[in-house]
């Protein structure tokens, strides 16, 4: 009978009009005396991306209105869900009334009323209504629901006002609105408030932090969030706005508290934008008002600013970077004055293929360091370097499978020194050097699928230094790894080289399994014509011949990555340790790190560091979640810092209960202790969704 209703459509005049609206299938399907069509048995009316099932339809052509009789199903273009027993709507099913009805909302928020009015498919208004996004069993009342006298659905700005409303949990009343209004399910983005968190610390006390959400249109939004204890009065901001061509995101705080007698503030801002012809532009403020806020607050840890801008382009055949920064130290022994806090640089490479074969690379660079401080030496000591380097390298496989490398570099710089009378106001270096390294690597596969691989490597270079010595600003901190083991020179920087003649030897022995775990074991060492000025005792490479390099790695990919290092002095022992594991597993995830350095008072280090570090998360289940992190202080045989998160959450409700401490102390920042819980409700646009973390229903 579903093909005698279609012919019935385009033989009457007025639902004729109709079918411009909506199509009308059922089973059986009857025209009596009063020109009504009634339709009956797997009913459904079809318009716009709308659907609608029912028991029966009656067509009224003098009204034009369809009398429905539930159970009523209806789904709209945009995937909102509504149920009834009894409905009256018209034929583009925009205008009508439901009753006992249910509106569902992206499939997460549910409305429950005793009649649903929809007006011109935009606004539907519901009386002596519910909502929650919980499971409902039976009778028992949802862990929370909304009851309202009248809630008014505005379709199009997605948007959901309470008139009279009461918030309630497990049924019992706790909170009464006369007005309300929340963004529904499917709106990411609405001025409003967003949920409360609640913070206690022992420095300021218990508050509470209310954040209000503002949109500034498509494209970008401002946070405010007051924080209000009986210690301090704080408004934070976060400010966002996106562009055609990058990002830009500040956020900042000011507060009056009373652990200081003036106002104190704080503000991080970072951008990035892509410009014409690849290049890009980046940049970042960092700066706070004493050294001790953003610890005190929470926002930061770090006891460096760095405030930056950058431009730079980058392929595969060239760079150019200029980059401007200053710094603030927040670091109880240093003054912004002696940093140095202005560093600023520039330069340019570029990489080519000559005929004769190999890789030539050459830069120009120009860097400058300034200090505020017109004291002699190291504290005001002021430096331009100009300088321009060039190399050549190329590798070849020779007889029985060895690889050879070779290396020419050649650099010069000059250098303007001022407020330093150690050193010539001028002076110019020029170094050459060279280098040649030799690797056989042997393979073996075994019967279970194991690759074997052994790799011996020497290296065999020499460098001079002719000219003046300038003064080191950017090679204080180097250490001998597998990165730079075999490297020309092992200064991070420009302003020292390694000179002399030197040579260094290393054995690599790699297993790939044949379920694809890949360990590593590597150990190296240099040995020099002579001893090389500019080195720590730390950085295991300031005598003659080196530290002994030993270094590992396992590799399960994804789940787990194990990484250590070793650096051995032939006389005194260990002199460095470092080792980094990386472990993920369907309910577990860890990362820690474990340090060891001996003390070396040229690094500022007065005692030996032993200190390990941990971040981990447990899911105990599909509704409880842990994290717990700490750093603990092995050498002086106390703790650093420890934090526990513990997470609930079910498909309509999520809440966070949070405590730390931070145990050490120093001239600007106590031991603080902090403690926080917030919560979300799902369903609205303010709350995150749980996903499929229903909580059932027994019998």
């Amino acid at each position: 009978m579903r093909w005698l209703c279609l012919i019935l459509l385009l033989m009457t005049p007025q639902l004729a009009a109709a079918q411009g609206a909506a199509t009308l299938v059922a089973d059986n399907v009857s025209l009596n005396e009063d020109q009504q069509l009634i339709a009956s048995g797997n009913v459904e009316v079809l318009f716009d991306g709308t659907r609608l099932t029912a028991q029966a339809i009656i067509y009224d052509q003098r009204s034009d209105t369809l009398e429905i009789t539930g159970p009523i199903f209806l789904k709209t273009a945009d995937g909102t869900i509504l149920t009834a027993d009894r409905a009256t709507l018209d034929p583009r099913l925009e205008n009508g009334m439901l009753q006992s009805a249910r509106i569902v909302l992206d499939q997460q928020l549910q409305l429950v009323a005793n009649q649903i009015d929809r007006r011109d498919g935009q606004y539907s208004q519901l009386y002596k209504s519910a909502a929650t996004s919980c499971r409902v069993c039976g009778n028992t009342p949802p862990l929370w629901e909304i009851r309202a006298e009248r809630v008014v659905h505005d379709r199009s700005n997605r948007q959901l006002y309470f008139e009279n409303a009461t918030f309630h949990v497990r049924g019992i009343p706790l909170v009464w609105l006369p007005r309300m209004r929340l963004p529904d399910p499917t709106l990411d983005r609405a001025t409003g408030f967003l949920i409360p968190e609640q913070r206690n610390t022992s420095q300021l006390g218990t508050g509470i932090k209310v954040p209000y959400f503002i949109t500034l249109g498509d494209h970008k939004d401002l946070t405010l969030t007051p924080y209000l204890s009986p210690e301090t009065r704080t408004l934070e901001l976060v400010y966002r706005q996106a562009f055609a061509n990058g990002d830009l995101r500040v956020r900042g705080a000011v507060s009056d508290d009373t652990l200081r007698t003036t106002d104190r503030s704080y503000v991080f801002a970072n951008a990035n934008f892509n410009l014409p012809n690849d290049y890009r532009l980046r940049f970042d403020i960092e700066a706070a008002s004493d050294r001790a806020y953003l610890r005190q607050y929470g926002y930061s840890g770090k006891d460096r600013l760095d405030s930056a801008i950058s431009l730079e382009r980058i392929d595969d055949r060239s760079l150019y970077r200029g980059r401007y920064t200053y710094y603030q130290t927040l670091r109880d022994d240093e003054v912004n004055s002696s940093l140095p806090p202005i560093i600023a640089d520039l330069s340019y490479g570029q990489r080519f293929t000559p005929a004769f074969g190999g890789t030539v690379d050459y830069e120009t660079s120009l860097d400058i360091a300034y200090r505020y401080s017109d004291a002699d030496g190291d504290a005001g000591r002021d430096v331009v370097r100009g300088g321009v380097k060039g190399g050549w390298q190329d590798s070849r496989i020779l007889a029985g499978g060895i690889l050879a490398e070779a290396k020419l570099e050649a650099r010069a710089d000059l250098y303007v020194v001022d407020n330093d009378s150690t050193y010539a106001e001028t002076l110019v270096r020029i170094v050459p050097a060279g280098g040649i390294a030799l690797r056989w690597p042997l393979g073996l596969q075994t019967a279970t699928g194991a690759t074997h691989l052994l790799e011996p490597v020497i290296s065999l270079s020499w460098a001079q230094s002719l000219g003046g010595t300038p003064p080191n600003e950017d090679s204080i901190r180097t250490e001998l790894d597998r990165a730079n083991l075999f490297d020309l020179s092992r200064f991070a920087g420009d302003d020292a080289y390694e000179t002399g003649s030197q040579a260094a030897a290393g054995l690599v022995w790699t297993r790939i399994g044949a379920s694809g775990a890949v360990s590593t074991v590597g150990i190296g060492r240099v040995f020099r014509a002579e001893t090389q000025d500019g080195f720590t005792r730390s950085s295991g490479l300031d005598e003659r011949r080196s530290d002994l390099l030993i270094a590992a790695q396992l590799s399960l990919q994804p789940d787990l990555i194990w990484d250590t290092r070793s650096l051995w002095d032939d006389s005194s022992g260990l002199t460095v340790a470092d080792s980094r594991l990386e472990w993920n597993f369907d309910t577990v995830s860890l990362a820690a790190n474990y340090i060891w350095q001996r003390k070396d008072t040229a690094e500022n280090r007065d005692e030996t560091i032993s200190e390990w570090s941990f971040d981990s998360s447990f899911d105990l289940n599909r509704a409880w979640t842990v994290d717990i992190d700490g750093r603990y202080d092995v050498a002086a045989d106390r703790p650093v810092s420890a934090g526990i998160n513990v997470e609930w959450q079910n498909e309509c409700v999520t809440i966070d209960v949070s405590a730390s401490r931070r145990f050490g102390a120093s001239d600007t920042v106590e031991p603080t202790t902090t403690y926080g819980i917030s919560g979300t409700i799902s369903g609205f646009s303010t709350g995150r969704a749980a996903g499929n973390l229903g909580t059932g229903c027994r019998n």
